[in-house]
């Protein structure tokens, strides 16, 4: 990904901040020696163009993966809530 400062010239991305699969904040600097400015720029997921060809259970475990155990465990405790009910 290329992102350009306000004064024309090329950017680098330093660093991101990932706060869900959908949403990241980007930290950015101007290339440009004189410029020399920094900001802060969001990218977030806005609609699907073509479905993934993964499957549903695929992509269900990687999410699941992605999240902390603790997250995992309480889901996993509801679901069996849900099934004996």
């Amino acid at each position: 990904m290329r992102v350009e400062c306000k004064c024309g010239h090329r950017g680098r991305i330093a660093s991101r901040e990932k706060f869900s699969v959908d949403f990241v904040k980007l930290y950015c600097q101007c290339l440009d020696a004189k410029c020399g400015h920094t900001w802060v720029a969001e990218l977030t997921f806005s609609h699907t163009l073509s479905p993934s060809a993964q499957s549903f259970e695929r992509m269900l475990l990687d999410r699941l993966k992605e999240m902390p155990r603790a997250k995992q465990r309480e889901l996993f405790e509801q679901l069996g809530t849900q099934a004996v009910a």
